[in-house]
């Protein structure tokens, strides 16, 4: 028999008892309502994405979650570039950016430079075309809120080079140099433009005019580029045609539409879903119904419990995950007959800690003809104790495939 499934992500979603919660997670704090009725009505468990104490990127976590297993991962500046729909050629190298602030001494003074969601485009393209050195151009794109593309085209180039970005929780340090992670001429010329561009989009960027009605308004320029994750043309069998399955993912966030591309799935956004609390929730949970009617499976996204995670705001956590509480019922309260419910994470986002941790996430599934477990709540404490026990994040994504009845028998 086949069924259908939707996968509802909330991510960043595990977190640890924080005290201005009265010791309680955020998700243990939170009026659960939805949450906790398909908990009692379903089954539940922890994955770890790859193994107990192992942190993973919003990338890789949501590549786990979509059917891959980690050796498969391509590097996050490809997936970037799927997910804002630009072209990746042979020999391209890519890179995942962000807009950030610095100093005059190239001191990162807010590594998101405030989390700019206004003028990103204008700031890319001034920076878009720019020639390098010996026929080598750079092409950038603007993704969500304070995130980029970048792509580095030329002859003889390599993605063995290092991060410019110093990573969370950095700020108030200087930004790295560029550097050649082998001793191949390849590595070295690709570092050398990196560290090229670097210099030349800053002096473009002090004047831009993006930048110089943010000073007048007291807000963070975003004046530097900070680099990443470099990889080149990402390569890999579709999840769907693996499983013969078809599928949409419904989400606000590059990194999870670009996933979904190189698994193979419809990649679905709006303006109004953004990647904090203002998205559009009931367009999300409308268009995830709309699209299981004709797909097999569709995964629906919320970025906002991470980004609050990152802002170490414990009370924003808390109201984030009430909101996609409420985009689950919403779901739920619509759902086909034939079709599960799944609820996952793709990685902890704690609080006290501001950054990816590698703590267990609680996960459950709803829908027809489950062992249901006597798991009454949906926390990281009472999912300990659900039917589903704890698994890899591959083992949970291959429990859901055996429920849609797309997973092969071994043996005769």
């Amino acid at each position: 028999m086949r069924r259908k499934v939707i996968v509802a992500i909330a991510d960043g979603l595990g977190d640890r008892p924080h005290p201005l919660l009265h010791d309680k997670t955020p998700l243990e704090s939170a009026s659960r309502h939805h949450l906790d009725r398909l908990a009692m009505q379903g089954i539940t468990g922890m994955i770890d994405l790859i193994g107990p104490g192992i942190p993973v990127g919003t990338d890789m976590g949501h590549l786990i979650l979509f059917g891959y297993q980690p050796e498969h991962y391509p590097g996050r500046g490809p997936i970037e570039a799927l997910g804002v729909g630009m072209t990746v050629e042979p020999g391209d190298v890519v890179l995942r950016c962000n807009f950030a602030t610095v100093d005059d001494e190239g001191i990162v003074l807010d590594r998101r430079a405030g989390r700019i969601r206004q003028g990103t485009a204008e700031i890319a393209e001034a920076l878009n075309g720019m020639t390098l050195e010996d026929g080598v151009r750079v092409y950038m794109q603007a993704a969500t809120e304070h995130r980029a593309v970048l792509i580095v085209r030329g002859s003889g180039l390599s993605d063995r080079i290092s991060d410019s970005d110093p990573h969370a929780p950095n700020d108030g340090h200087p930004y790295h140099e560029v550097h050649a992670l082998d001793a191949s001429e390849e590595a070295r010329r690709t570092a050398r433009c990196l560290n090229l561009f670097l210099q030349k989009s800053h002096e473009l960027l002090r004047s831009h005019p993006v930048n110089e009605e943010r000073i007048r308004r007291g807000m963070l320029p975003a004046n530097f580029i900070l680099t990443r994750g470099a990889g080149q043309a990402a390569h890999l069998e579709p999840i769907t045609r693996l499983r013969g399955i078809t599928g949409s993912c419904i989400a606000g966030e590059s990194t999870v539409l670009g996933v979904a591309r190189l698994a193979g799935f419809e990649a679905l956004t709006h303006t109004a879903m953004t990647g904090n609390l203002d998205t559009d929730i009931r367009l999300k949970a409308q268009w995830a119904l709309e699209q299981i009617a004709a797909k097999d499976m569709v995964y629906v996204h919320m970025k906002a419990p991470d980004l609050k995670g990152h802002d170490n705001d414990p009370r924003g956590k808390v109201q984030a995950i009430e909101r996609f509480d409420e985009m689950v019922g919403l779901i739920a309260d619509q759902l086909p007959e034939d079709t599960y419910l799944a609820v996952a994470a793709d990685h902890s986002t704690p609080c006290e800690v501001g950054e990816h941790t590698g703590d267990p996430v609680p996960v459950l599934i709803y829908g027809p003809s489950l062992r249901r477990d006597r798991v009454f709540q949906f926390t990281e404490l009472d999912c300990v104790y659900g039917g589903l026990g704890r698994l890899t994040g591959h083992q949970f994504v291959t429990t859901l495939h055996g429920l849609m009845g797309c997973v092969r028998k071994q043996g005769s």
